[in-house]
């Protein structure tokens, strides 16, 4: 049709775009489809063209008429007011308080329907930031001095009264080889029958523990019998100090000087097993060291 005569009419545009949507219905060729699209785009420039041609009869904003409104309905001075919207250069809006503002933003509030802020509780947030506090660093807090020396006297008073405990038994021992030794010095003793506790065999091995102190410190030795089994034998006479009363192994100038004795160090191994094979070869009912405890 007449291009003229569709943008004269005013509904002329909106006929013709349902005629074409009427016939799209019986489309069915790709050829169709691509007329119809053509149409469309012509259409559109039809319809741009028809809203160019439209007229407002809106009034045109007016700006200082909006600002002196504004002003006089916050409460300001209409003289002021005029006074300073007539000069352009001005930026002067001390004058106006934060109350009046408060004023325009609840009328203004009414048109927006919107859920309300959270307010504070010391009132509303200010224009001027709050002036950060210095951070002071405090020092970290270590553990006091009483805290660090309670666990390693914990563990020297343990390790004194363990060793305590164990100068005291090796004495004691020492004391019971010493008798045997004055009753029959050329007589040795075997090394199981004396070590050996056939009721327990912890006990064993600590006496093998204890008899140990005693062989290094020269009191006396051990070595093999003829049949190839150890035997504690005790010191020639000349080194070998007898006395009545348990010796101290700790005290100076005692026993054989250690610097002159030649001294072969060996390990014993000892399963419980074999505690068992040693008690029933020897024939052990009763230990030769008693429990201390």
């Amino acid at each position: 049709e007449n291009r003229e005569d569709i943008l004269n009419a005013s509904d002329k545009l909106t006929e013709v775009l349902e005629e074409a949507n009427t016939l799209f219905n019986g489309v069915s060729r790709a050829r169709e489809a691509v007329l119809d699209a053509h149409f469309l785009v012509l259409a559109s420039d039809l319809g741009k063209e028809k809203a160019k041609q439209l007229r407002s009869d809106l009034n045109s904003f007016d700006m200082l008429r909006y600002v002196e409104t504004l002003l006089t309905h916050m409460g300001v001075n209409p003289l002021e007011a005029e006074e300073l919207i007539r000069d352009e250069d001005s930026s002067d809006f001390e004058f106006i308080v934060y109350d009046s503002w408060k004023i325009s933003g609840k009328t203004a509030e009414n048109t927006f329907n919107k859920t309300h802020t959270f307010h504070f509780l010391l009132g509303s947030i200010q224009g001027e930031f709050p002036v950060p506090k210095p951070r002071s660093d405090r020092p970290r807090k270590g553990p006091s001095i009483e805290e660090k020396k309670t666990m390693p006297d914990q563990l020297s008073e343990m390790e004194e009264s363990h060793q305590e405990a164990t100068e005291k038994e090796v004495e004691r021992i020492l004391g019971l080889l010493q008798t045997y030794f004055q009753e029959d010095p050329d007589t040795p003793m075997s090394f199981f029958d004396f070590v050996v506790d056939p009721h327990s065999f912890p006990r064993t091995v600590e006496n093998i523990f204890h008899v140990s102190f005693i062989i290094r410190d020269g009191f006396a030795r051990i070595k093999l019998d003829q049949d190839r089994l150890p035997i504690i034998e005790s010191i020639t006479p000349e080194n070998f100090v007898f006395q009545t009363e348990p010796v101290n192994i700790n005290e100076e100038n005692e026993g054989i000087d250690q610097n002159t004795q030649i001294r072969n160090q060996g390990i014993i191994a000892l399963s419980y097993r074999d505690w068992e094979e040693i008690v029933k070869t020897f024939e052990i009912s009763e230990p030769v060291i008693a429990s201390g405890q």
